[in-house]
């Protein structure tokens, strides 16, 4: 499995290309801002963009969309779309073939309703919902408690040695692991959900007491 990683612009905004290196098909999630880069790698590795994904519904995640499709005839696709191949809808545990590869869909609520993370073999893409050393930002009440959930029964059940790749290169490294983040993460070490949500509402503070970017 190929992996590569594009810096896109915005807010430290990532992309990634992951492809079947035997069959050559390729997925890309959150091509944002740069679209144009993404297609000519593609071309250039001789890779066939088969699907693409945005991990959510913020602009940051789909503003290059039109382009992307215009470029390579795929339309990235959301939580609740049709998948036009498969007719298999994105949701929560549907999976999607990437040549001899699987594509799994979870959906992680949370920063957004629709928010989902993408795991393919041992590489777990989670847009804005887990970064290194941190977590996608929410409100203090049901987004904090959905996200909480989220990360716990959702992310925290995947083996330890899964590879993170967030949607921001925002944290201490732009990739982690499922146990780095569980031994490591201030909000992933909270003992419950109302210290999770305590640690947001004082992230500044806490940041500022640990030296955290």
């Amino acid at each position: 499995m190929h992996i590569q990683t594009f810096r896109t612009g915005g807010d430290r905004n990532l992309a990634y290309l992951i492809a079947d290196e035997t069959t050559r098909a390729a997925v890309v999630i959150d091509p944002s801002y740069d679209p144009g880069s993404i297609a000519r790698f593609a071309r250039d590795e001789g890779f066939e963009i088969s699907r693409a994904f945005n991990t959510h519904d913020h602009h940051d995640h789909t503003n290059g969309n039109e382009q992307f499709a215009s470029e390579t005839g795929v339309a990235p696709l959301k939580l609740g779309d049709v998948d036009p191949d498969t007719s298999a809808v994105v949701a929560h545990d549907a999976a999607f073939p990437l040549g001899d590869l699987t594509i799994r869909i979870l959906h992680t609520p949370g920063h957004t309703p629709d928010s989902i993370c993408l795991l393919i073999g041992d590489a777990l893409f989670t847009g804005d919902t887990l970064f290194v050393g941190k977590v996608g930002g929410t409100d203090l009440e049901d987004g904090a408690r959905t996200e909480h959930a989220s990360l716990h029964e959702r992310l925290l059940t995947l083996p330890d040695e899964t590879r993170v790749f967030p949607g921001h290169d925002v944290g201490v490294e732009p990739s982690s692991t499922i146990g780095h983040e569980r031994e490591t993460n201030p909000f992933l070490l909270r003992p419950d959900v109302d210290a999770f949500i305590d640690l947001k509402r004082n992230w500044a503070e806490y940041k500022k007491e640990h030296g955290i970017a």
